[in-house]
């Protein structure tokens, strides 16, 4: 049975949701409070990346993280403030840091990251897009002995599971990338992986969405809800009133501002990161992660993107040059023949992952409200997980089997 829809956040969770919803016969409406051009879903490194199996709440990151908060040119900087909120999503995933929780999220990590990067394949050659999707692997690149030990380790880990993943020589990374010189030791491989240009797939999908008659209410936040009983019956935004059947909060960092509004307090952190474009030719051809620094590097359309660091220091989108610099100088430390240019650094933008304690997302519906299905939360994993989330949604929605269970992304689990 059709229903009228309505996607609140227009980033690449609410895009895929409301594709797979208008897939299934659905009226959908998108609601978002920005110009629908910026922020995570276009900054970030445009990873599929079935490797990363572990989630962010992994034993000793809160260790590392209060040795780190003194500094804010971290990889992880978290900054500390009185805020009840940060303290209990603290407090929560200083709890979620253990290894019993990793072996439990790695199988469900691996299975939604598999089940987007097939989705992602599936879409662009049945919609006929042309957005960039290459699956030439990821490379983990270390500088020291103890962090490579640590990678080695985890690519074991990641073939245990079944994944295409094994340490390489220098030799073998010579051959990899001829192109560019290296300042590393060593690193691992995983051919699982694929990558993307974040802005292209965003634009296509926007473009295909308005054709099909998906209606767009830009620059209009939500500010309440009205219920009835246990169902929203409609919404206020900053510029009217919106009714619907069903509603689907993929809003990222700022969904806690509206699950307040149902009586539920859910556990979400803004995580900034940023990103660095360079145009220049850099040499390099396969996406790759600096291990000790934290960034990422892809080869996209035209560009090389550099992107990097968590900082959870609440929602705002001011850039810190500190954090921008941190990343220019990684790129200098591993690749000594590529230097940003000051204007590209000053050129750096940034975006807001939603980050749940244990580091898992929120896709579901709450106890709290019946026709309100929730859509975020994947902090680094937005873009590897989006196809994925989307479908999920939208199953949920139609009342369809699932192509796989949603247990453990409950939005009312405790911790």
């Amino acid at each position: 049975m059709s229903k009228k829809v309505i996607v609140i956040g227009g980033g690449i969770i609410g895009l895929c949701s409301a594709y797979y919803l208008h897939k299934e016969g659905h009226q959908v409406t998108v609601v978002d409070q920005s110009n629908m051009d910026g922020g995570a879903s276009y900054v970030n490194a445009g990873y599929l990346s079935p490797s990363h199996i572990v989630p962010l709440s992994a034993p000793g990151v809160m260790k590392q993280g209060l040795k780190w908060m003194l500094d804010p040119a971290s990889p992880l900087y978290i900054k500390p403030r009185l805020d009840f909120d940060f303290l209990k999503w603290a407090y929560a995933f200083n709890k979620s840091c253990n290894s019993r929780h990793v072996q439990k999220a790695i199988p469900v990590i691996k299975k939604i990251s598999l089940l987007s990067q097939e989705l992602y394949k599936e879409l662009k050659a049945s919609e006929g897009f042309t957005f960039q999707l290459e699956h030439k692997g990821l490379l983990m690149l270390c500088q020291t002995e103890r962090m490579l030990e640590e990678e080695i380790h985890m690519a074991q880990m990641a073939k245990k599971e079944g994944l295409d993943a094994s340490e390489i020589s220098m030799e073998e990374l010579k051959s990899l990338e001829p192109n560019v010189e290296m300042n590393v030791i060593g690193g691992t491989y995983y051919k699982c992986d694929s990558h993307s240009t974040p802005h292209e797939f965003m634009t296509e999908m926007k473009t295909y969405l308005s054709k099909v008659g998906v209606a767009f209410l830009l620059n209009e936040k939500v500010e309440d809800v009205t219920l009835s009983g246990l169902k929203i019956t409609q919404i206020h935004t900053s510029n009217q009133s919106l009714k619907a059947d069903e509603f689907v909060l993929a809003a990222g960092s700022w969904s806690p501002l509206l699950t307040k509004k149902i009586g539920l307090n859910m556990l979400l952190q803004a995580g900034k990161g940023y990103r660095i474009n360079t145009s220049r030719e850099t040499g390099i051809g396969i996406p790759t992660i600096l291990v000790e620094s934290k960034v990422a590097v892809t080869p996209m359309n035209g560009f090389t993107r550099f992107a990097g660091t968590m900082e959870i220091a609440g929602i705002n989108n001011h850039v810190n040059e500190v954090r921008a610099n941190a990343i220019a100088k990684a790129v200098r430390q591993y690749y000594p023949n590529i230097s940003l240019t000051k204007t590209e650094i000053q050129e750096a933008a940034s975006g807001l992952r939603p980050v749940t304690p244990d580091g898992l997302p929120y896709i579901g519906k709450s106890s709290k409200c019946h026709n309100l299905t929730i859509a975020t939360g994947h902090a680094m994993m937005g873009w590897t997980m989006g196809t994925a989330t989307g479908k999920l949604i939208s199953e949920l929605i139609s009342d369809k089997q699932l192509s796989m269970s949603v247990t453990f992304f409950y939005p009312d689990r405790k911790y």
